[in-house]
């Protein structure tokens, strides 16, 4: 299995297809395995790699809570480790914000951004709540909870779902609660206008909660563009992923030609 040591953690990575490099950045208690329909259709023209953020799925435990420059950092080592000087960067839900976090701290290391059902803000009540109980059902290590509730909204068949809570319970509820936590304070909207780099942004038309962070992106981010998909709420990477990955595909397509390569 491929690990790097980054600062005194292991972190698990995979890596398939060759080309253009693509990374992916899950939210809290998902894995690297919530990307697999990506990883399977998208190799076929990338190379796609996606990790498991420190005390999540197969990377190991974090003494360093989890902060979004931390994690960003982390990202940065795995690229260097595979020789990588500038990849897509494409964050799903709180993974968004990692991405807009990385395009605003190592934008040389970017061809584009791409963020899925993401934000760069929490500031709404009722998400607010979402994440206080999912952070409170961490901090109690009743992380089978969490694993059977995440995948159970995420997953469309049974034989993924389980693969899927495999993964997740093998996570650290201290590192989680930390991932969660910090989600909850974290805010770069007034830094959006710094970031240069070309931005995909992609959301459900019936992800009602997150309408308002798809305009909020769209309307600061210079350089993006925004797409819905109709028919689907939150869960894009595994519900709507032959359109997520069309999506992508023209978009990394069209960076690519007009910057020459």
């Amino acid at each position: 299995m491929p690990f790097v040591m980054v600062n005194g953690c292991r972190l698990y990575f995979t890596v398939q297809g060759q080309g253009v490099p693509l990374l992916f950045i899950h939210p809290p208690v998902l894995t690297h395995y919530n990307f697999d329909r990506q990883i399977k259709e998208l190799s076929k023209y990338f190379r796609i790699i996606t990790f498991d953020i420190r005390g999540h799925g197969r990377s190991s435990f974090s003494k360093v809570p989890l902060t979004y420059p931390l994690i960003a950092d982390d990202m940065k080592h795995i690229l260097d480790h595979l020789k990588i000087q500038k990849a897509f960067i494409c964050g799903y839900s709180t993974g968004g914000s990692i991405a807009l976090e990385f395009l605003l701290t190592e934008a040389d290391r970017a061809w584009g951004g791409i963020v899925i059902s993401g934000l760069s803000e929490v500031s709404d009540w009722v998400l607010k709540n979402k994440i206080v109980i999912a952070m409170t059902l961490a901090k109690l290590k009743a992380l089978s909870v969490l694993a059977l509730y995440i995948s159970g909204t995420n997953m469309t068949t049974r034989s993924s779902f389980w693969k899927m809570v495999k993964e997740e319970r093998k996570g650290k509820a201290k590192n989680i609660e930390e991932y969660y936590r910090y989600s909850l304070s974290y805010n770069c909207t007034d830094k959006l206008g710094k970031i240069t780099t070309p931005t995909l942004l992609i959301y459900g038309q019936k992800d009602q909660g997150f309408q308002r962070y798809a305009k909020l992106l769209y309307d600061k981010l210079p350089r993006s563009e925004l797409k819905w998909i109709p028919h689907v709420k939150h869960q894009i990477p595994t519900k709507a992923a032959s359109e997520l990955n069309r999506f992508i595909k023209q978009f990394i397509e069209t960076q690519m030609e007009r910057n020459g390569k």
